[in-house]
């Protein structure tokens, strides 16, 4: 297995961003995040100009179609091409979503896994396979769920089992757990408190869309908002600081203006190193 290598605040990598970025990436990024999915067909001047990124940072991968949780078999092809992939631009950390895409084909979107102990011992040992083929940790990210069906456990039960059965590390989008705290009414803080802290490789932190009172959606469109950057804030107390990194899919602003929403969450890790620091 390789060893992990991210630190301080990152940002995800999208394609319309290059002409932006290059020739040179700015220096108040630690680490980059991409879908492998959106990168491993391309070749040309896609791939000429991905190299260019991958020799000036620290990279990382959060995927898009493993579909871990699915009743499909995994997909062995993608796995070997995700593979080379990653021995090519030499990244350690692959991360995928805590959920499934697939069932009897695509069905293009994040579908919600049944909290149930079947589940649990299904994906565990999926898990360990993947992890052989890619030799690998996997990484997995609690997602956001707008249903919950066959919830014979919490959404924090399921979680902890599903990492303790299988092993593997956790990514931890506190934005999630906000979004799912408020469609599902529970307390996001104590999710948090309830994660066990070696689980947690790094971190994501988005912007949803308020649907309604009662209901959000997790669309990575918009900026941070201030309950966010509080529960960000719990959760480097609770945990300790780890990687984290601002994920931004549509309405993409000004590059400026993520390097401060980037900026801030590294301002949140030193003020809770400092208070660790005080407390020690």
């Amino acid at each position: 297995m390789m060893a992990f290598n991210l630190k301080g605040a990152g940002l995800g990598l999208r394609r319309e961003m290059m002409d932006e970025l290059l020739p040179d990436l700015p220096a108040g990024v630690d680490f980059w995040e991409v879908a492998p999915e959106n990168w491993i067909p391309l070749g040309g001047k896609f791939r000429q100009d991905f190299s260019r990124c991958v020799n000036q940072a620290t990279f990382t991968t959060h995927g898009l179609s493993l579909s871990i949780g699915s009743p499909d078999p995994l997909d062995y092809r993608f796995l070997h091409e995700l593979k080379h992939f990653l021995d090519s631009y030499n990244i350690a950390l692959y991360s995928e979503h805590l959920s499934y895409c697939s069932a009897n084909g695509h069905l293009y979107d994040l579908m919600p896994l049944p909290f149930t102990e079947e589940a649990v011992a299904h994906i565990a040992q999926r898990v360990k396979t993947v992890q052989d083929i890619l030799e690998r940790p996997l990484v997995l990210e609690n997602v956001s769920y707008y249903i919950a069906p066959h919830q014979q456990l919490t959404e924090l039960e399921f979680t902890n089992a599903v990492l303790s059965e299988s092993d593997c590390k956790m990514l931890l989008d506190v934005n999630n757990v906000y979004v799912n705290s408020i469609n599902h009414k529970y307390d996001p803080y104590h999710f948090i408190n309830g994660l066990v802290s070696d689980r947690i490789v790094y971190g994501h932190i988005a912007g949803h869309y308020e649907e309604a009172e009662d209901l959000r959606v997790d669309t990575h469109g918009s900026d941070v908002i201030e309950p966010v950057w509080d529960l960000l804030a719990h959760a480097y107390q609770v945990h300790g600081v780890f990687p984290t990194l601002l994920e931004r899919d549509f309405n993409i602003p000004p590059l400026a203006d993520l390097l401060k929403e980037v900026e801030r969450i590294k301002h949140l890790q030193q003020q809770a190193n400092t208070k660790q620091q005080g407390v020690a």
